[in-house]
């Protein structure tokens, strides 16, 4: 069990990026295209954070032409590169799931101040 949490400690981020559910974020990805390495930018609203350490998780969503897009983005995985927080959310449930059925001004979070 040691040694398993000697491989697990060398893959954890030093300093993992602050999510809370309901914030607005932009998570900036390094996508490999040959040998070109370029960042991509996706922004969305956190509906969901799943399981800890080094198998965490969180859901992103945005809304992309009328068509409701999700991304499920690893916490401490080595191709993303830093998660901004651009508006912070007022929710009082864990996980957002009931967004996706809403459409419109319903699917808005109201904003922390």
């Amino acid at each position: 069990m040691d040694l398993l949490k000697a491989v697990v400690k060398d893959q954890l981020k030093a300093d993992p990026p602050v999510i809370e559910i309901g914030n607005m974020v932009r998570v900036h990805v390094r996508i490999k295209e040959g040998a070109r390495e370029r960042i991509q930018v996706f922004e969305g609203l956190v509906i969901a954070k799943k399981h800890g350490g080094i198998s965490e998780t969180f859901t992103v969503r945005r809304v992309s032409y009328g068509i409701g897009v999700e991304k499920v983005f690893p916490v401490h995985a080595p191709n993303i590169a830093r998660v901004e927080t651009v508006r912070r959310g007022k929710v009082r449930r864990a996980k957002l799931y009931y967004l996706r059925g809403r459409v419109g001004k319903r699917a808005r979070v109201k904003i922390r101040i």
